[in-house]
């Protein structure tokens, strides 16, 4: 005779009940922990910044820029002055009758050539060189421009330097004359012709401290860079 009986299955644990969670049979698969949310993306609105055409570090190269701007322009008036009174320079004196007559021309000295030829080539120099230095007053980041200005100016410099320092002999010998060589002064009759060039002159000397302002002014900026 044959009785089916149930099975009564009882819960094993390891700890004993009320101490612990049971512990889990091996084999058994952990339960998956809910996904994670994902974390929200920060939102980083760009702000936009008005386009800035000169840095702050660059005010007092700029303002270098500018004067050397101004210098050129202040130094334009002086050599143009000193150009024309050279070539306005001529005076004739009538002694006696018209037939003979005594001139002064300023193309009779070298001198007073010279001047004016150096006078009329810084003068446009100095009108040709204006575009580069608006440039560099835009981008006063720039050396190639400055040191090339520098350069230039150093050579008209010396050009009018010497060319003031010739007439300047001439005047001085017109004014007081040389007694050990005869030579009598001649501007107790030529008087325009001496005033003309003694203008000249001292326009010209006035040019010559511009561009020695100049000199300076891209050298130290040059170095500061």
């Amino acid at each position: 005779m044959s009785t089916s009986e149930a099975a009564t299955v009882l819960p094993v644990y390891d700890v004993a009940p009320g101490q612990g969670e049971p512990s889990k049979a091996p084999g058994a698969a952990a339960p998956s922990a809910p996904p994670a949310a994902p974390a929200a993306a920060a939102k980083t609105t760009a702000r936009s910044f008005p386009m800035r055409l000169f840095h702050r570090s660059d005010r007092g190269s700029r303002c270098m820029a500018f004067l050397d701007f101004l210098l050129r322009i202040a130094a334009f008036g002086p050599l143009l002055a000193a150009a024309i009174a050279t070539g306005t320079s001529d005076e004739t004196l009538s002694v006696f009758t018209e037939f003979y007559q005594f001139r002064a021309r300023f193309d009779d000295f070298p001198a007073f050539l010279f001047l004016l030829v150096a006078s009329a080539v810084a003068a446009g120099y100095l009108v040709l060189s204006l575009p580069f230095s608006a440039v560099i007053v835009l981008r006063p980041q720039t050396t190639i421009l400055r040191f090339l200005l520098l350069v230039s100016d150093t050579i008209v410099l010396a050009l009018l330097t010497a060319a003031a320092a010739a007439a300047t002999a001439i005047v001085a010998l017109a004014h007081n004359g040389n007694e050990r060589a005869n030579w009598v002064p001649i501007c107790m009759q030529f008087h325009g012709f001496c005033q003309r060039t003694s203008g000249a002159v001292v326009a010209s000397f006035l040019s010559v401290f511009i561009f020695v302002l100049l000199v300076v002014l891209a050298a130290f900026a040059i170095r500061k860079r």
